[in-house]
């Protein structure tokens, strides 16, 4: 039996949103780190959000698989969600990118563009919790329990 907050949700419930936190928290440090750099050294912001996206992508993956549902989910449902996640941050690091080029200094624009980055992706922290936790990582459906019937003698 197990456990149930007074929030309702199983204690196994919450380890499992600590464990997704903590990995998406590497992940993103990975990944913003990487956007940052690209765009400060004038990288496109599209191209940024690429790199970025590879940088952070790998550990993501690999936390997780193994750390946080310790098992090999669906690739393709994790794959078009990973890559809808990025093409939506290049979306919006790049009209973010169009919108500050008025601004003169190069430091406000790196932290205006890589703050839409972040932003995108903490939005989207959600969503990708729900989507892996319900498509990629699911667990098989138990196979239903038929009702046995005593044998008498």
């Amino acid at each position: 039996m197990r456990a149930i907050t007074k929030t309702g949700l199983s204690r196994g419930r919450l380890l499992l949103w600590a464990r997704y936190s903590a990995s998406s928290v590497v992940a993103t440090v990975v990944s913003q780190l990487a956007f940052a750099l690209c765009y400060w050294f004038g990288t496109a912001a599209i191209v940024a959000t690429v790199v970025a996206w590879f940088a952070g992508a790998v550990p993501n993956y690999v936390l997780n698989r193994r750390y946080t549902w310790g098992r090999s989910g669906q690739k393709l449902p994790y794959t078009i969600i990973v890559i809808g996640s990025a093409v939506t941050a290049a979306v919006v690091t790049s009209v973010t990118d169009h919108l500050v080029q008025p601004v003169s200094s190069h430091a406000v624009k790196t932290l205006l563009v890589t703050g839409s980055y972040l932003a995108t992706y903490a939005v989207l922290f959600i969503v990708k919790f729900v989507l892996f936790d319900r498509l990629v990582f699911a667990k098989p459906a138990a196979a239903p329990v038929e009702a046995r019937t005593p044998v008498t003698t």
